[in-house]
């Protein structure tokens, strides 16, 4: 291999993290077309090129005492990955996300001075305020999503870039709104609730169950609604009846509802961005809940609340995931005239603002390839 290639290895360990992996790679590819990846990933950073080390549905982990169960295995994986990062000698590490093995990582590969740049930082404003010193003595660039971090961490000493949040850019929906109702028999006079559930199985397997029972009591009250599932990629869901799963735009699907009900996580910023009212919910295991009672340091669930610092969505998090209680925040978000519906989506306006301009991956690449 000519020394003109340069070598990229990049650590991605979930499904968003793959979808943002792959976006970086087309990026640096537009910025140098000799470049090659290799490394933990999905199907997306597959699909650009990527030489897939260990999948990221081997990787993806969710809880705190879930993980205990896994880390033989990990152990494996991350001996793994260091022997490989120095046969391979890489010209750059990116790595995305996925704090709990990044963050080791990058410390037990520090001694081979390949610059590391850690893209999506680990949220240390919210738990584990030491992780602070690996990211300044050991990584080379950091470069934050959201504009309230790069405040957050420059204060606790570390250098951040902040190039724009990924949502900022432009998206092209292929489909059109009435192509997408014609398709899944939609009728547009009638309220459509979209139902994110998560996009891991753990996750999954806890919010599902509440939705479906949320809509069941629902029904009865307003039988007239639709119901679009989105369903994330390598995930099983049951056969429902009634239910229109959407499984490769979910996207779209956040357009065409009325309201959601939303996993905490990215999918509640992507509502936010696409204007859609919604109710943010999250379940964890019984211990892993208590000790993120104990841990965690911030007042709200959603990253929509936390970037504003106040609660512009209703949370409905652990114990108060309730059917009775999201219908209670939903049902007001469906009158297209009511003032918390209304106050809602300005919220949102504003927000994205905060969010910067399109063009940010190709902003991060160029100062992953030139600095």
């Amino acid at each position: 291999m000519s020394s003109s290639i340069k070598k990229y290895f990049i650590v991605a360990g979930e499904p968003s993290g793959d979808l943002h992996g792959s976006k970086l790679i087309k990026s640096i590819k537009t910025l140098d077309s000799k470049a090659s990846f290799m490394g933990h990933g999905g199907n997306l950073m597959k699909n650009e090129g990527m030489k897939i080390l260990e999948h990221i549905d081997n990787l993806s982990i969710m809880g705190f005492f879930e993980v205990l169960k896994h880390l033989p295995r990990m152990y494996i994986i991350m001996k793994k990955t260091i022997n490989i990062i120095k046969k391979s000698k890489p010209d750059k590490i990116i790595l995305i996300d996925y704090p709990g093995f990044n963050l080791r990582l990058a410390k037990k590969i520090n001694y081979l001075n390949i610059p590391i740049t850690y893209f999506i930082l680990p949220q240390a404003w919210a738990w584990k305020k030491n992780r602070t010193k690996i990211l300044n003595n050991i990584i080379d660039k950091n470069i934050s999503i959201f504009p309230f971090e790069k405040t957050w961490y420059e204060n606790n000493g570390v250098a951040v870039n902040y190039l724009g949040h990924p949502l900022a850019e432009t998206t092209h929906v292929d489909e059109s709104t009435k192509s997408f109702i014609d398709r899944h028999a939609l009728d547009i006079k009638k309220p459509i609730i979209g139902l994110f559930p998560g996009s891991r199985q753990q996750e999954i397997d806890r919010h599902l169950p509440i939705y479906i029972k949320t809509v069941e009591l629902l029904r009865k009250e307003k039988p007239e609604i639709q119901v679009l599932l989105g369903k994330s990629p390598n995930i099983k869901l049951p056969k429902l009846p009634n239910y229109y799963c959407i499984e490769s735009d979910s996207r779209k699907a956040m357009i065409i509802s009325n309201v959601a009900i939303v996993c905490s996580g990215t999918a509640s910023l992507e509502c936010a961005v696409e204007e859609t009212p919604m109710v943010v919910c999250y379940k964890l295991s019984f211990f892993s809940w208590q000790l993120a009672k104990i841990l965690v340091k911030v007042d709200f669930s959603s990253i929509v609340n936390i970037m504003e610092n106040k609660q512009i969505v209703p949370e409905c998090i652990q114990h108060n995931m309730t059917p009775k209680n999201i219908i209670s925040e939903l049902l007001p978000l469906l009158d297209k005239n009511s003032n918390k519906r209304e106050k809602m989506i300005l919220d949102f306006a504003l927000l994205k603002e905060s969010l910067g301009t399109p063009g940010v991956y190709n902003r991060i690449a160029e100062l992953i390839i030139n600095n």
